[in-house]
Order: structure tokens, then C-alpha cells, then sequence
């Protein structure tokens, strides 16, 4: 039978492709702007006839229905790396988070958490009967590999790219053909205060350098101040919009990478159909499983590796908490610690925690005296080496727990820099001075 012929046979409607489900399933649904919503709206609508099916995944977007109340008993969400759309399900009991190096995840496939259907939303085949996973591999195409049943929403607006994303038809139980835009990931615009964050960021980065970055503010900026660099590299588990600019003036152009020479290696896109475009049939992009991209040990291998990760507070021995608020869980591990220990071990590296000083207009300090109780501690103090906020950079790496409090101190926004020392005397981590004494 040729390909042709397999993908034909393959083909059915969302509804009866998700009746392959049963109960007591686990199933995997691919994550971020590659999201299968036909498929996940057919699962949902078969909710009441399932019982104890999890659904697992990283940070995907549109709708979760089946964290929703009205589906206890039928499904239970296994968050590796949360959104807001599973955030409350997870703050109140209703749902799992699993704390775990984003680089660790595809091995539980063939361990801890075997899969038994993912769902995935794929290109149309080409010539020789492959679709490519488009925006997404991150997990899936080795969830893929790992599953009793692969069903995949096959989108004529998916793009293209290349690398390690493609599987062959054959590989598939089931096939829906659509046609719909993919969703996008609008980064809201970045302000003056992360602005200053990122132009002390960008200090650090010496031209040559490879990146590692994620979404939001703070990134976007850093991107934005790069302009007057040269040969930059990037080899990273995402990257957003903010590449384009710098790839089509030449700044980033990969030249001087020690490893996968002039490609930006990356395991997924967030961002908008300006990027899908971009990487669509884009030789200069190779995307790859984040069991490969997130890797310290690879990670080491690239020269001047800058990896820029962000947090939620920072206490005043260095200890960063990126996943929860208190006990609350609110993101996950992702690919911090991954890119923070292998720009350590590279060859010129630079690992950098940024973060705004303070949160909630300014109401709130983010760098602690200590971390709120139950916090998780993502990157450990023996981890950090660069802290950088709005007022400096603290290289807390060798230091002691009295020079680390003092440059952190130095950090913090002004209004809470009193109060961070008083704590930090009285800890003893600072050495109270004595007062001059007269002639």
C-alpha cells in the first residue's frame, strides 16, 4: 500500500477518532501554539462516558474543559509545566503538577508515565508521505514515538519546519483533516522598567555569544537591545517574535556557534503567524526534542552560552523560586535549571536570573529576606551566578552569604532596601558595623 493510500485510510472525523479512548488512559496532548483544540474538544465531549482518564501536558493554550468540576471522576490533569487556563484547577487540589527538568520529561514515557493515545496537530504530508509537527516537537514527537494510539489533527495552515519534526503516515492511528489558523501567542509590549532590566542584561553578552531566552517583557526587550551585536547564536528550548528583526539584520546569524554552526536550534515557537511564516521551510531553523535541546551536557558544548531565565522572588542567599508563590504552584522547573547549569559549564558562559525588583506596582519586594514558606526552590543558591533587576547586576557566584546579601541589597528597589538589611543583620548574615568613635 502506498502512502497515499495509508493516509486515506486513515482518515476520519475528531469524534470517531477520539472513541479509541478508554477509560483509565493516559493521554498526552501536544503543548504550546501546536495545541489540538478539534482534538481536545472531541475528548472533552466524550467526557461523561470516560472514567479516570489523565490528560497530560506542558503550558498549552485555549480552553481546558476537562479541568472543570463538572468532569471529576471522568478526567484529571497532570500539569508539567502549567498555564492560567489549568493554573486554578491546580491551586485548588483539582489537578496534579509534577515538578521536573523539562530535559526529563520524554523519559517518563518509557517509565513512570507510559502514554497510551497523544494528540497532536501536524502539517499536511509531503511528497513522501511525512507531516511535520510544524511550531511544536517539545515532547511530542517522542510521546509520539512512545504511545499505543497517535491521532493527529492535520492543519493546511501548519508550517513546515525542519529538523528532527516529522513522522511518517503510517504512523497514525487516526487522521483529521482541518483548516484553521494556529494559535498565536501575543507577548504584551514591554515597559521602561523591564526595558532597564534588559539593558543591563545585554551588558553581559559579549558579540559571538549563543542565547537562550524565553517569552514575555523581559526577553522581548533584551531582544530589542541587541542591535549593535555581532554573530549571535541562539540554541534554546522557545523563541518568539522578537528573533525576526535580529535574524534578517544579520546580528543573529549563528556564525560563530561551536555547535549546529549558522542553525537556531529550538524545540518549539510561541508567538504569532509573523513567526509561523518565518519558519515555515526555514533551513536556518532546526527544531529538535527538548530531551536534546534542554541537555546541559549540549547545552555545555555552545561557547558563550547566555542563558536569561526569570523568577518569582530571590532570597537573599541566592535561592530562586521560578514555579510557585508559597505553596500555591504557578508555572513549573521548564527549562531553567537546564540552560542555568549548562551555560555554567560552557566555555565563556554567562547564566543570568532577570526579574523586575518589586511586583504588584511596585507594593511588593521580589528580592526576600526568605522565601515565602512552602516556595519552591528552582535554581539553588549554589546555581546562581548573575541576578539582574532594574537598578544592577549582583554576581553572587563564590560569594559568601554576607557579599551575597549586600549585592543583592544593592538590587532590590530602594524602598525595601532598609528593611532587607535589618533582616539580613539580624540573620548575621551581615556584620553589624561599629559606630565611629570621636577623639
Amino acid at each position: 500500500m502506498n502512502w497515499q493510500s495509508q493516509y486515506r485510510s486513515h482518515l476520519m472525523s475528531a469524534a470517531e477518532a477520539l472513541r479509541i479512548v478508554r477509560s483509565g488512559d493516559r493521554v498526552w496532548i501536544q503543548s504550546g501554539c501546536g495545541t489540538p483544540h478539534l482534538l481536545v474538544d472531541a475528548l472533552v465531549a466524550r467526557g461523561t462516558d470516560l472514567h479516570d482518564v489523565e490528560i497530560m501536558h506542558m503550558k498549552n493554550l485555549g480552553p481546558a474543559e476537562y479541568t472543570e468540576e463538572r468532569f471529576a471522576g471522568h478526567f484529571r490533569h497532570r500539569g508539567l509545566f502549567l498555564g492560567d487556563n489549568v493554573r486554578p484547577a491546580v491551586q485548588a487540589g483539582c489537578a496534579d503538577y509534577t515538578p521536573i527538568f523539562l530535559h526529563e520529561i520524554e523519559g517518563l514515557f518509557e517509565r513512570e508515565l507510559p502514554v497510551d493515545v497523544a494528540l497532536m496537530q501536524v502539517s499536511r504530508p509531503d511528497a513522501h508521505g511525512f507531516v511535520s509537527l510544524g511550531t511544536t516537537v517539545d515532547c511530542t514527537l517522542n510521546a509520539a514515538r512512545a504511545a499505543r494510539v497517535v491521532i493527529a489533527e492535520v492543519n493546511d495552515q501548519m508550517p513546515r519546519t525542519h529538523g528532527e519534526t516529522n513522522l511518517h503516515v503510517s504512523h497514525f492511528f487516526a487522521m483529521v483533516e482541518t483548516s484553521h489558523p494556529i494559535h498565536e501567542m501575543h507577548a504584551e509590549p514591554y515597559n521602561d522598567e523591564q526595558l532597564r532590566v534588559a539593558q543591563n542584561v545585554a551588558s553581559l553578552i559579549p558579540n559571538g555569544a549563543t542565547l537562550q531566552m524565553g517569552i514575555g517583557g523581559i526577553p522581548d526587550a533584551v531582544l530589542s537591545c541587541l542591535t549593535d551585536k555581532r554573530d549571535l547564536g541562539v540554541h534554546t528550548e522557545m523563541c518568539s517574535d522578537g528573533v525576526i528583526e535580529l535574524m534578517e539584520a544579520g546580528v543573529i546569524n549563528g556564525e560563530k556557534k561551536s555547535i549546529h554552526r549558522g542553525k537556531v536550534v529550538l524545540s518549539f515557537v510561541l508567538g504569532t503567524k509573523k513567526l509561523f511564516d518565518y519558519v515555515h521551510e526555514n533551513p536556518a531553523f532546526e527544531f529538535r526534542p527538548v530531551k536534546y535541546t534542554n541537555d546541559p551536557f549540549v547545552i555545555a558544548r555552545n561557547d558563550n552560552m547566555v542563558a536569561i531565565n526569570s523568577a518569582i522572588q530571590v532570597d537573599l542567599t541566592g535561592q530562586v523560586c521560578a514555579d510557585s508563590i508559597g505553596t500555591k504552584p504557578y508555572s513549573g522547573f521548564g527549562g531553567q535549571l537546564d540552560f542555568i547549569r549548562g551555560a555554567a559549564r560552557s566555555k565563556g558562559g554567562v547564566p543570568i536570573i532577570a526579574l523586575l525588583s518589586t511586583a504588584k506596582n511596585g507594593a511588593i519586594s521580589r528580592i526576600v529576606p526568605t522565601l515565602e514558606p512552602g516556595a519552591g526552590v528552582v535554581t539553588t543558591r549554589a546555581d546562581v551566578h548573575y541576578v539582574v533587576t532594574e537598578h544592577g547586576i549582583a554576581n553572587l557566584h563564590g560569594k559568601s552569604l554576607r557579599e551575597r546579601a549586600e549585592a543583592l541589597i544593592q538590587v532590590a528597589a530602594p524602598k525595601f532596601r532598609a528593611e532587607l538589611e535589618e533582616f539580613a543583620l539580624r540573620a548575621h548574615y551581615l556584620e553589624k558595623k561599629a559606630p565611629l568613635v570621636c577623639a
